[in-house]
């Protein structure tokens, strides 16, 4: 469990693609009203760094797997849908975790960005697993933070020098401590190929005066530390569990947030405000949000956080906003919101909303549930998933047509990095 296998298994999987120890010269591209950018989230996981009770209470690779399906069950999913990551067992132990497919995703990034225009990169959150930096495990943060965010997209920076990928901190990222997160923000600040501001959220432009696009980057670990709410259990039928019924059989468990995870002097507030208020005055053409947790999904485990989230952002997302970008669940979704709940005086297209937290992790759907969400909220609507997968998302504005491009990609578990074509998507513009 140390650096060397991190590097050695990085550089062969990369030589297929370019040498370890060189840089492939940048394609040039054509000047271009549209925009190209990857979305990716949920990557900084690697055997490397595992978490401690794989290793303080091991499991051999059987009983890991037998450990999944008695959670599987426990959650009401169907036997007939349980799967699996690719596993890892440490040399000369019994001792099994799940194998990370960042290498994989970055290779796969690199191969697509020869294609499609990658004028910049998008991270969404969870970019140091399991605890983010100054986690109590005794490793140097540099290395950590070099080995799980900066390695897996060498590749792609020895071809493409010149991109920035524009981060937002996951839960994950604050695992440890505030000490931890400015670790992981100072770092990026000092890396030619990052950018991630002091307060966990900002805004940026990209594009041409006219056919511009404004970001606006949210911390909504911050947003979400600042709320009380239950996570409940769901129904054996995937059904939402009332709350005064949980409440009743003790199923209800109060979420609970680290003393440093909770807000300082309104700074959650501060943020909404902020996001309000940029979104209402952005003169740009287009408005796009992300940030690391999901309003919708079909997990099956994000539900409360997502209930949460919806009330504080929904309302301006669905006024002002072209898209909100997620990760957090370690698959690939798209779903829309059509605002009739959240903004039922305004009537705009639908809200497109993108997953693609699977840049290193896998995570099942939870179909009962996915089918309980289409029955009660006549607002949610599901496009398209993959589950247990790797894979990202590669977006495009498309000025001409005036038109947002989604187009997802998976890699196989082989960790080859191959690139594969999932489904593309087509929505209209809808901010003013």
């Amino acid at each position: 469990m140390n650096h060397t296998y991190l590097t050695v298994s990085l550089c062969a999987a990369t030589l297929a693609l370019v040498a370890c120890s060189g840089k492939s010269p940048q394609t040039p591209r054509e000047h271009s009203a549209n925009l190209g950018f990857l979305a990716f989230g949920d990557g900084g996981y690697h055997v490397d760094y595992p978490k401690k009770k794989h290793i303080d209470h091991p499991l051999s690779r059987d009983a890991f797997i037998e450990k999944e399906k008695q959670d599987w069950l426990e959650d009401h999913r169907p036997i007939a849908e349980f799967d699996h990551a690719p596993l890892y067992v440490y040399p000369g132990t019994d001792i099994t975790t799940e194998q990370g497919g960042a290498q994989a995703v970055g290779l796969a990034m690199t191969q697509l960005c020869r294609q499609k225009s990658c004028d910049f990169a998008i991270q969404l959150g969870d970019n140091i697993y399991p605890d983010g930096a100054d986690a109590n495990d005794g490793k140097d943060d540099t290395q950590r933070m070099n080995d799980l965010i900066l390695a897996p997209l060498q590749p792609l920076f020895d071809e493409h020098p010149e991109l920035t990928v524009y981060s937002a901190l996951g839960n994950h990222d604050w695992k440890s401590s505030r000490t931890g997160v400015a670790k992981q923000i100072s770092w990026m600040q000092q890396q030619p190929n990052f950018h991630l501001e002091d307060r966990g959220y900002y805004r940026y432009h990209q594009g041409e005066p006219g056919n511009d696009v404004e970001f606006f980057v949210l911390d909504t670990n911050l947003l979400l530390s600042g709320q009380h709410f239950y996570e409940l259990p769901l129904l054996p039928d995937g059904s939402e569990q009332n709350l005064v019924d949980a409440l009743a059989n003790d199923s209800a468990q109060l979420e609970q947030h680290k003393r440093h995870e909770v807000p300082h002097h309104g700074e959650d507030l501060q943020q909404l405000n902020w996001l309000k208020e940029g979104l209402k005055t952005s003169t740009a053409k287009w408005k796009i949000v992300y940030g690391h947790h999901v309003l919708w999904s079909i997990g099956g485990t994000k539900y409360a956080e997502a209930h949460v989230l919806k009330k504080l952002l929904l309302p301006s997302l669905c006024q002002y906003a072209d898209a909100y970008i997620a990760g957090h669940e370690h698959d690939l979704e798209l779903l829309t919101d059509d605002c009739s709940v959240a903004t039922p005086q305004i009537t705009r297209p639908k809200l497109p909303l993108i997953i693609s937290g699977a840049a290193a992790k896998m995570r099942g759907k939870h179909t009962p549930f996915a089918e309980q969400q289409a029955k009660r909220y006549p607002q949610y609507e599901l496009l398209w998933s993959k589950s247990f997968t790797w894979g990202f998302a590669h977006i495009e504005i498309d000025n001409q047509a005036d038109e947002l491009v989604v187009h997802f990609y998976s890699t196989p578990r082989d960790g080859s990095g191959a690139l594969v074509n999932e489904p593309s998507f087509r929505f209209s513009h809808r901010s003013l």
